[in-house]
């Protein structure tokens, strides 16, 4: 029997709970989910878990240690937050499929096997993609199939390689890997690398999280790439190709965020840029790298959840996310511009907010290891991020010039969730001995507020925020123009469709020859057999005869080869 109840559990039972229930009874219990499981979760220890005997071999299902604990409190607070949020805006179909995500997400990171960790990878894919699909609009129900495409390609990608990798060394321990361990690794940090949105591998996420209804893009935020992160921080620490990754992470996405209309697609990219730094401080490896990266997951999760929160309240009340058609929004929603400003802050690393703990460990980290060329990297993406995240986010939302909308102030439900993570932002970035520092997996020995971290970093949101008013002022920065920008999902959102309908219209006219090939001799030979036309014609419009008798053709000499060699 089990020692401890697994948390994942309780948030399925919960999913299907929820499902039966309707109207505030529904928003209640599904808000109750994270509460009482969270309750077991404070309880665990370091070393709590329990294994299972399948097909002869120890599995490993609920595993706790530090890592992963960091990742459940994590996780229950996103969860928690998240509901709330949905108590206005969300539905049956949003709340099942949010709570089911979470305990997906909660049993891969207490996973300690590869397989239990496949299970719920997939989990995560299919239960991500109806918050995609609860939009009920065109345009998300074909980025959910795109999404999902990729997602349960990522599965199938490690599920190759941890059968390889079984055969290579007889394990199935979900712990560290590396690259060393032959092919079978090699795809395992590939299907992470998927989930993790790198470079030519991200735009399910710049696709689907824009189309997600405003409660979707929440919990989107919040579970499937933290869960990648926590992956590649398991079994991957201190691989040097992680540090290169992450810094083309940070980089690449500031120049789309700038000339992106939908500010939610802004903040997309702004997550992969994020999630940049996670990568870099655990390619470094060392402590503090590690330490930075879970650190920074954890405050990512809570201003980017802040940020999505408020351009979701803006969608609700307004029901457009286009940077060109807002505006002025500050006169009726100036609760809700407070909060978004307050993300702002944080994801731009403002000495006081949570981004700058964090994310001045990941960079200080990196100077330690001398990786010179990368700190410059991430000098620029910190002025990147608050260029376009900072400023462009509650500019054109809330300021900018006046779209003339007068809505109401978002519910009362969303507030209090945005106020949650606002508190939650200006506590660890003021106290963070007391908060963050307790729970990361590694002792900490890291004043943040040192007058050189400090300075720097003023530095670049000063001269950040200088280039942005100049751009703005002499009329060079992009417009909001409405359209949809596409980077390399261009591949197979327009050159693959247009190949395939290219090789369909190929095969259809070589079709066509065959058949008319075919049909003549089928009426040559009735015509010597029968006599007449009548049954060649007959057979010849029942049956594609050319391709039947080419293909018959080839398996017969197919088969004549095989048998003679």
């Amino acid at each position: 029997m089990p020692d401890a109840l697994h948390p994942a559990f309780l948030f399925f039972a919960g999913a299907l709970l929820v499902a039966l229930l309707r109207g505030k009874a529904q928003a209640l219990v599904a808000l109750l989910v994270p509460v009482v499981s969270a309750v077991f979760v404070i309880g665990l220890g370091a070393g709590d878990g329990w294994t299972v005997s399948f097909l002869g071999y120890e599995l490993q299902p609920f595993r706790v240690d530090r890592l992963s604990l960091l990742f459940g409190y994590l996780f229950h607070i996103a969860a928690f937050i998240g509901l709330l949020y949905a108590w206005k805006a969300g539905d049956t179909l949003q709340r099942v499929s949010g709570l089911l995500y979470a305990g997906s997400a909660l049993g891969a990171v207490f996973a300690g096997d590869l397989i239990t960790l496949f299970v719920f990878w997939e989990l995560l894919a299919v239960t991500s993609t109806f918050l995609v699909w609860g939009r009920r609009t065109p345009r998300s129900v074909r980025s959910g199939q795109r999404y999902i495409l990729i997602q349960i390609l990522s599965g199938l990608t490690l599920l190759a390689g941890t059968i390889i990798y079984f055969v290579d060394t007889g394990s199935l321990e979900f712990s560290f890997i590396g690259l060393e361990s032959g092919l079978g690794a090699k795809l395992i940090f590939l299907a992470f690398g998927i989930k993790c949105a790198w470079p030519f591998l991200h735009n399910w996420l710049t696709d689907s999280y824009p189309e997600a209804t405003p409660v979707g893009t929440v919990f989107l935020s919040a579970f499937t790439t933290k869960v990648a992160v926590y992956a590649l921080a398991r079994a991957y620490p201190g691989t040097e190709l992680l540090v290169y990754i992450g810094a083309a992470m940070t980089a690449f996405p500031i120049f789309f965020a700038v000339i992106e209309n939908d500010l939610r697609r802004v903040l997309a990219y702004s997550m992969i840029n994020q999630i940049g730094f996670m990568v870099v401080g655990i390619g470094i490896g060392s402590e503090l790298g590690i330490n930075g990266a879970v650190a920074h997951a954890f405050n990512d999760v809570l201003f980017k959840g802040l940020l999505f929160m408020s351009m979701g309240a803006v969608l609700f009340r307004t029901g457009t996310m286009n940077g060109s058609n807002l505006g002025g929004l500050y006169k009726s929603m100036p609760i809700t511009t407070v909060f978004c400003m307050v993300g702002a802050a944080s994801i731009s690393a403002f000495p006081l907010f949570s981004g700058f703990v964090s994310k001045s460990m990941v960079v200080t980290a990196v100077l330690h290891e001398h990786h010179n060329v990368v700190w410059f990297i991430l000098l620029f993406a910190s002025a990147g991020v608050f260029h376009h995240a900072g400023i462009k986010i509650p500019f054109f939302a809330f300021f900018a010039h006046d779209s003339g909308k007068r809505v109401k102030e978002a519910p009362k439900s969303m507030l209090i969730a945005m106020a949650i993570s606002a508190f939650a932002c200006v506590f660890i970035g003021t106290f963070p001995s007391i908060s963050l520092y307790r729970i990361l997996p590694f002792a900490v020995d890291y004043v943040p507020y040192t007058a050189t971290h400090v300075l720097t970093q003023c530095q670049i949101l000063f001269f950040s925020a200088l280039a942005f008013t100049w751009l703005k002022l002499s009329g060079l920065y992009p417009p909001e123009l409405r359209s949809v920008n596409l980077d390399v999902d261009w591949s197979y959102r327009k050159l693959l469709p247009a190949v395939s309908r290219g090789v369909y219209a190929m095969a259809k006219t070589s079709r066509a020859a065959i058949d008319a090939g075919g049909l003549a001799i089928l009426r040559k030979l009735g015509q010597a057999y029968y006599g007449l036309n009548g049954p060649a014609s007959r057979l010849a419009r029942t049956w594609p005869t050319g391709s039947i008798a080419l293909w018959a053709a080839v398996l017969l000499g197919v088969y004549l080869v095989m048998f003679y060699t």
